[in-house]
């Protein structure tokens, strides 16, 4: 099918309102728009870029633990939780009452997505994935009673309060089943030769159309973008991630999915895709390159402390994955003294590398602001 004569779906009726029905995607893609090939040639360059980065980077599990919390908080943000990246280090107890509902949202995404990578290692990307994921996500959470694992069977709607003023309202839930099971055909059809990145685009927008889960399509689908990247072996590690993209061009995300569905137009959202992995992939490179020399530097600033020096070393790795801590996780995490952690903390206090945070005499929080600093720009 070519992209210049593309038709979405169609608009079915049903008891007092139409439901968007849209066209099966397992099939063979062409196009001939230019601009496209353009994009894509950017796009696979950048992957590979940060695909190379993330490869040659000493210890890089310590540094995805972050770009997963990023995600988490902002894929969680634009479904409007409002919960800070800070806040989604922090442990519970620290966390006002009033926001706990959020914090937990975003903590569950960060265990959804973690458990999801996973189960890679041994589970292709598939529907049961995703369901397994999706019941991860609303486990014990706002979501928890609308059919956490499970593909919808009663119809819901995107925008508006009801059916009858929603902004756009997806398959009839009979038919979700089938497009699911079309969709992941599509993601491992061996006998087309539609790029990747193509293919990917075109799969995270009939999975926001399909929208097959009752709460929670908007941070699977996104999720869906390194799942399928890892999967099929773009990249090694799961270290990008589109949610900053699409909430910094939130207009223009919804905006560019409702063109295709209003109005066939699948060109522009494939070109605002593959422009979010170009622009993801780099922004994710350049984070890379600043991890590495933040860590080259601290760990010379390290090398005085003598006896030290070995343990302080150890607490660096642990705030590479966990850069808000107490003198308990250090303790704990480190197996050592109460004095020895508090000792640490001190020293590394001194070398501008924790800061503390909560202005208590007891249950202290320090945080390695020079690290932490890094994701939020």
């Amino acid at each position: 099918m070519k992209f210049e004569t593309f038709q979405a779906g169609v608009w079915e009726s049903r008891y007092q309102y139409k439901s968007f029905e849209p066209v099966p995607v397992n099939h063979e893609w062409l196009w001939e728009d230019p601009i496209i090939n353009a994009l894509l040639e950017s796009a696979n360059r950048a992957l590979g870029e940060l695909n190379a980065f993330s490869l040659i980077v000493p210890d890089i599990d310590l540094f995805i633990e972050m770009h997963v919390v990023k995600e988490a908080q902002t894929s969680s943000r634009i479904e409007g939780t409002q919960t800070g990246i800070d806040e989604a280090l922090m442990p519970e107890e620290h966390i006002l009452p009033e926001k706990r509902d959020d914090w937990r949202e975003v903590r569950n995404y960060i265990d959804a997505v973690n458990t999801a990578i996973a189960e890679l290692k041994t589970l292709p990307l598939s529907n049961r994935l995703l369901k397994q994921t999706h019941e991860v996500l609303l486990s014990g959470v706002r979501g928890e009673h609308k059919q956490p694992g499970e593909f919808r069977i009663s119809q819901n709607w995107i925008g508006g309060s009801s059916l009858m003023d929603a902004v756009f309202i997806p398959p009839h839930p009979d038919n979700v089943p089938e497009l699911m099971s079309d969709l992941e055909k599509f993601w491992h059809n061996d006998s087309i030769t539609v790029p990747h990145l193509v293919r990917l685009a075109i799969s995270h927008y009939q999975f926001e159309t399909i929208h097959p889960f009752l709460d929670g399509n908007g941070r699977i689908g996104r999720l869906l973008v390194p799942l399928y990247l890892v999967s099929h072996g773009l990249l090694a590690k799961p270290s990008l991630y589109l949610s900053d993209f699409f909430e910094r061009n939130r207009a223009s995300y919804y905006d560019a999915l409702m063109r295709v569905r209003m109005s066939n137009d699948l060109i522009h959202w494939v070109r605002f895709f593959l422009q979010g992995i170009t622009e993801t992939a780099t922004k994710g490179r350049e984070t890379f390159h600043k991890i590495l020399l933040l860590r080259t530097e601290a760990e010379q600033s390290l090398l005085h402390l003598g006896k030290r020096a070995p343990n302080a070393r150890l607490a660096l790795n642990l705030l590479y994955k966990q850069p808000i801590v107490s003198a308990t996780d250090f303790e704990q995490k480190l197996a050592v003294s109460t004095p020895t952690a508090h000792a640490l903390i001190r020293e590394l206090e001194k070398l501008n590398l924790l800061r503390e945070v909560t202005g208590q005499q007891r249950g202290r929080l320090y945080t390695f602001d020079r690290y932490l600093n890094l994701f939020l720009s």
